[in-house]
């Protein structure tokens, strides 16, 4: 069973507030959850010290159990000296996937074929726009 230190969602709409809980990872965020170690509240002001509340000592058993910590709560575990968190950790997180990757490569692909197609018809029109002058002159 792996183990992750998470948020759970909680209050009404528009007005979050997140209990800072330990829970299987499979389980669904705002679901079953081993242990409750504290809360965050974001809408209070960042100087507050109720924004972020964690039960030191259960944190310190859950990290040595080897529950691991989501981006978010390593964040506020780090302010409080119990792991280390730098920014950034997940560098491939902007890289797009092999699907998008596909899509941009069959995009520029057109691309460049509408460019082709659009200088073969400036060319074009201007070699055969001469024979039907010539044509329509006749008559």
């Amino acid at each position: 069973m792996s183990l992750k230190i998470r948020l759970a969602r909680g209050g009404s709409a528009h007005r979050p507030y997140y209990r800072i809980v330990v829970a299987d990872s499979r389980s669904p965020r705002d679901g079953k959850f081993i242990d409750r170690i504290g809360a965050y509240d974001p809408l209070l002001p960042k100087d507050n010290e109720k924004r972020v509340v964690i039960e030191i000592e259960k944190a310190k058993e859950w990290l040595a159990k080897g529950a691991t910590p989501t981006d978010r709560v390593a964040r506020f575990l780090a302010a409080a000296g119990l792991v280390k968190w730098e920014h950034g950790q997940n560098p491939k997180r902007a890289e797009p996937g092999e699907k998008a990757k596909t899509r941009a490569a069959e995009k520029a692909e057109r691309g460049e074929a509408r460019k082709q197609a659009i200088e073969d018809a400036k060319n074009a029109p201007a070699e055969e726009a001469a024979p039907a002058e010539e044509a329509a002159s006749a008559e």
